[in-house]
């Protein structure tokens, strides 16, 4: 029995090993953009349904971080702050499918027509998202999510959600370059750790025991190998299903992508399967909590619907155009670590986390993380910030 465990262990330590600098990388992009973006100003840019309104909702997203806690937490935030139901919903789902990380891994772990599927069917998602949520949302809906949503009950990682630290003042190289910025950027990159390392422990731990001990036989079976037109409908269908059953969100569920796909899932099924990150059960539950049960079971149905179509529909366009990936085996649980560019880049990301993170403690940062999971109205979370408002 020790030696089962054993052996799922060092395959979730070898996956982390393979997606540590790239990790490491899109943290501190995503840091960098989020000391530069103000967002206040992002709250008035979302307020209509329109086009426009809906691409800058992406694309703000896209630049976030991608703890999925935390873009729930901020897009209640920024609906509460005046943005549109449709728009808040959009940049959360771009925040948690269209951002830097999980690109980066997509490439590392699995090569680079999931990530060009994972943003082409992102983009696409967004889409149909935006089509269902005109066809179908209802005024009172919003309005009573609206009602819910000024109760400001607290969810998760809420203080993340309203913190700004962000620096507008001086030009973009000179705030960059500032020490403020590097204090700022120290804070992001920390948060967004601390705020995604339990997904991402808990992704790797059950990536690890699924390749380490369920027969390929079994996948074989349960994603229709042998009948390639039936595992194309089935992929899609089932991927998100098993992603809201895993509980793990955001970049926390690219290795058991990684597992699924050495399994048999069709390629649209991994697509949907990644999308799925933002209708796990207990952010289910937290959509109950910031605007009801209805909008919530809502938010379930036409999620999962967008999520299913996008990944039928890419996996579709790539078999098409030739595109789709062979089924080669993930090799990354396969190999230990070893003296490569892997782990050169690995130290040299560790020990720059080691400067953020002496940075990060040297000004404040253990306050800040107290702050980050405290309700955001609490004095917590207002005090002792000259910053003001603050973000996740």
């Amino acid at each position: 029995m020790t030696g089962a465990i054993w052996h799922a262990l060092s395959v979730s330590f070898d996956m982390f090993w393979e997606i540590l600098w790239p990790l490491a990388l899109g943290f501190l992009l995503s840091a960098i953009v989020q000391s530069i973006v103000s967002r206040n100003a992002v709250a008035s840019a979302l307020g209509s349904d329109s086009p426009k309104s809906l691409a800058i909702a992406c694309g703000l997203g896209a630049a976030s971080s991608s703890c999925s806690y935390a873009a729930v937490a901020i897009a209640r935030s920024l609906f509460r702050k005046g943005a549109s139901f449709s728009a808040a919903m959009i940049f959360e789902f771009a925040s948690t499918n269209l951002v830097f990380e999980l690109g980066l891994i997509l490439l590392i772990l699995l090569g680079w027509q999931f990530l060009a599927a994972e943003f082409a069917g992102g983009l696409l998602m967004v889409v149909l998202l935006a089509i269902l949520f005109r066809l179908t949302l209802s005024r009172r809906l919003v309005d009573r999510a609206r009602r819910q949503a000024e109760r400001g009950i607290a969810g998760r990682m809420e203080g993340h959600g309203e913190m700004d630290m962000s620096i507008t003042d001086g030009s973009f190289l000179r705030r960059l370059l500032s020490g403020r910025a590097l204090t700022s950027i120290s804070h992001y990159f920390w948060m967004d750790i601390v705020s995604v390392w339990t997904d991402i422990g808990l992704g790797l731990l059950i990536a690890g025991a699924l390749a380490a001990w369920v027969p390929d036989s079994f996948w074989q079976g349960f994603f229709f190998t042998q009948h390639p037109v039936v595992a194309q409908f089935w992929g899609p269908l089932v991927g998100p299903i098993i992603s809201m059953l895993s509980f793990v969100c955001s970049v926390g569920n690219v290795p058991l992508a990684a597992v699924l796909w050495n399994g048999g899932i069709s390629f649209g099924g991994v697509i949907s399967f990644l999308f799925a990150d933002l209708i796990i059960i207990p952010i289910l539950n937290i959509y109950r909590k910031y605007y009801g049960g209805r909008m919530s079971l809502y938010l379930l149905l036409v999620s999962y619907a967008a999520m299913a179509a996008a990944g039928f529909i890419i996996g579709l366009a790539f078999q098409v155009t030739g595109l789709t990936p062979a089924h080669i085996r993930v090799t990354a649980f396969e190999s230990a670590p070893a003296l490569n560019y892997t782990t050169i880049l690995n130290l040299v990301f560790l020990a720059l986390m080691g400067v953020l993170g002496w940075r990060f403690l040297t000004t404040g940062g253990l306050d800040m993380l107290r702050m980050m999971e405290a309700p955001a109205s609490s004095p917590a979370a207002t005090g002792g910030m000259e910053t003001g408002h603050h973000h996740h």
